[in-house]
C-alpha cells in the first residue's frame, strides 16, 4: 500500500539532499583524521513530542551526554509518519555529530512508501530494547476484550487509531485483520499523544499504545487495557493482569525496537565512539530507570548485531506491510 505521506517524504528528501552537500562538508568531526570529537551534537526525534520516541530520544540524549561529556541537543522534526525526520537526517550523510531515535518506521517506511532511504542508509549504533503495545479504550468503552473488538469489526465496525501509516500500531492492526479476517476503519494521527486525545475525546474507539504512553490514563480509568501484544503476560505489577491477545484467541504479539543510528558514511572512529559510548550508558542506571519506567524489555545489542537485527525484522515486516 502506498502511504499518502508519500508526496511529503519525496519532497522533504529532495529539498534535503541540498543540505547533503554541506553535511557532507562539515564532516563527521574527526578534525581531518584526528581522534572523533563530537560537538554540538544533535539527536533527532523523527515524531512529535510527547510520544514514546520523543522520551527515548530525550532518554538516550541524556545518558550520550552523562557517558561522553558532550552536549546532545533534542530536535523534533515530526511529519510524514517519520519520514520528515529521516529524511532530514537522510542529508547527514558523514557527520557524525548527528544521531536519530530510531523505531520501527526506519523499517516501515521504505517497505510502505516512496522515500529516498532504508535502514541501510545509515549506521546502526543501539539497539536499546523491545517497546510491545496494548490495544486500550475509553474506560467507559463498549469493549471489555480484544475479543470484544474482533467481534464489533465483523458486524458493525471499529474505528481505530493509527499514529501515521507506517506505525507500529498500523503493523499490530494489520496483523490482527489478517489473523481473524476483518477490516478496522482508521483514522491516522501523528503520535502516542494525539491517538490519546482521540480517545478520550471520542473520535476513535481504540487505540494501540507503548505502556508508557497511557499507563497514567490506565491508573486514573479513563482508558482501559482489553489485551497487550505481546508474547506474554508483562510482568511489570501495573500490566500483570492485562491479558495477551493470544489468551483471546488472537495470534498476534509484535514488538516495537527502541535504539539510535548515526548518519551513513560516518568514519570508523565515530562508529566506535557512539557504540562504546551506548554501552557505557546501557551500564548506567539511567538506562535502567528508562527501561523499567517505561515497561519495556532490555534487548540491548551493537553495531553489526543491530543491523542484523533490523535485516530479519525487515524481512518480517514486509510480509505484512510491503508494498
Amino acid at each position: 500500500m502506498k502511504s499518502r505521506f508519500a508526496a511529503i517524504a519525496i519532497g522533504a528528501v529532495s529539498v534535503m539532499a541540498l543540505a547533503g552537500c554541506s553535511a557532507t562538508a562539515q564532516g563527521d568531526g574527526d578534525g581531518g583524521g584526528d581522534a572523533f570529537a563530537p560537538q554540538d551534537v544533535r539527536m533527532i526525534v523523527p515524531f512529535a513530542a510527547g510520544g514514546g520516541s520523543d522520551v527515548s530520544g530525550r532518554a538516550i540524549a541524556s545518558g550520550l551526554e552523562e557517558a561522553t561529556g558532550s552536549t546532545v541537543t533534542v530536535e523534533n522534526r515530526e511529519g510524514g509518519s517519520g519520514a520528515v525526520g529521516y529524511s532530514h537526517f537522510l542529508a547527514q550523510q558523514g557527520n557524525g555529530n548527528y544521531l536519530l531515535a530510531a523505531e520501527t518506521a526506519l523499517l516501515a517506511l521504505p517497505l510502505t512508501t516512496d522515500v529516498g532511504f532504508s535502514y541501510e542508509s545509515f549506521t546502526p549504533i543501539m539497539k536499546l530494547g523491545d517497546d510491545y503495545t496494548l490495544v486500550v479504550a475509553p474506560g467507559d468503552s463498549r469493549f471489555d476484550t480484544c475479543t470484544d473488538v474482533v467481534d464489533a469489526a465483523k458486524s458493525d465496525g471499529v474505528v481505530a487509531a493509527v499514529s501515521g501509516t507506517v506505525s507500529l500500531d498500523e503493523v499490530v492492526f494489520t496483523l490482527i485483520e489478517k489473523d481473524q479476517d476483518i477490516t478496522f476503519d482508521r483514522v491516522p494521527f501523528e503520535g502516542g499523544s494525539e491517538v490519546i486525545a482521540g480517545l478520550l475525546g471520542g473520535t476513535v474507539e481504540v487505540g494501540s499504545l507503548n505502556p508508557s504512553e497511557v499507563l497514567g490514563q490506565l491508573e486514573s480509568g479513563d482508558l482501559k487495557a482489553l489485551c497487550a501484544l505481546s508474547e506474554e503476560r508483562y510482568e511489570y505489577a501495573e500490566l500483570a493482569d492485562i491479558p495477551t491477545a493470544k489468551e483471546q484467541g488472537i495470534d498476534v504479539a509484535f514488538a516495537q525496537f527502541r535504539g539510535f543510528i548515526a548518519p551513513g558514511g560516518v568514519s570508523e572512529e565515530a562508529t566506535q565512539f557512539w557504540i562504546d559510548a551506548a554501552k557505557e550508558f546501557a551500564e548506567s542506571e539511567a538506562y535502567t530507570a528508562y527501561i523499567e519506567e517505561n515497561l519495556m524489555q532490555a534487548n540491548a545489542a551493537y553495531g553489526d548485531e543491530f543491523a542484523d537485527y533490523l535485516a530479519e525484522n525487515s524481512a518480517a515486516l514486509e510480509a505484512v506491510v510491503g508494498k
